[in-house]
């Protein structure tokens, strides 16, 4: 598409506080805060002409919620401190693990929002219920964190992916990554054993090589 050259700019909404998470996204000017020394654009102001991506957006407050609405249908945004209003385009991409359906339900999350962020809706299964998908990326996994240690690891003994496919991964891909990087960190060797995995501690049947 005309945006895939264009920036993609990405916001993790569960980890910043709410009173720094707004003038993150939408910029601030100067004296607008203690420490606002200048006038500083925000995410959707770097974003624009191409995609922001607001991660765990089931975390977002709902003072901001009701301000992303305004983004999404005026188009527009106001810096923290300031009066003027800004022109954006830009693609809103978001993610949540939670039931934002429910979250409406209980007066957490806007419905409003909700069903404008809506358009097209991509369900992804928890890591247990694509099981094919583990080798490909415990192998991903396992070469990142070579690369960026050093390490020449050729790969996972026969009897790894059985383990790493078995588990039923209550962190999901997270649990995953995390696991595969452990192990490589515990390899003495060239190879990732059953032993060097962390989910073999909560298995203690499991053995083989």
């Amino acid at each position: 598409g005309k945006r895939s050259k264009k920036p993609l700019v990405k916001v993790n909404c569960a980890a910043l506080p709410d009173n720094l998470l707004e003038s993150e996204m939408f910029g601030y000017v100067k004296g607008a805060f203690t420490g606002a020394e200048k006038d500083k654009p925000g995410r959707f102001q770097e974003a624009d002409g191409g995609t922001i991506f607001l991660d765990e957006i089931g975390d977002l407050p709902l003072s901001l919620q009701a301000k992303l609405l305004r983004v999404l249908q005026e188009k527009e945004i106001t810096r923290t401190g300031g009066n003027t209003t800004i022109q954006v385009n830009t693609r809103i991409v978001a993610a949540t693990n939670q039931d934002l359906k429910e979250k409406v339900r209980e007066k957490g999350f806007r419905e409003d929002l909700y069903y404008r962020l809506n358009v097209v809706k991509i369900l992804v299964p928890p890591l247990r219920d694509r099981r094919e998908d583990i080798p490909l990326l415990a192998t991903h996994f396992l070469r990142l964190y070579s690369e960026e240690n050093q390490r020449e690891i050729e790969g996972f003994s026969s009897h790894v992916m059985d383990a790493l496919s078995d588990y039923h991964w209550p962190g999901n891909v997270r649990e995953l990554r995390q696991a595969v990087e452990v192990a490589l960190v515990r390899a003495g060797g060239n190879l990732v054993r059953p032993e060097h995995l962390p989910i073999t501690e909560k298995v203690p049947a499991m053995s083989g090589t």
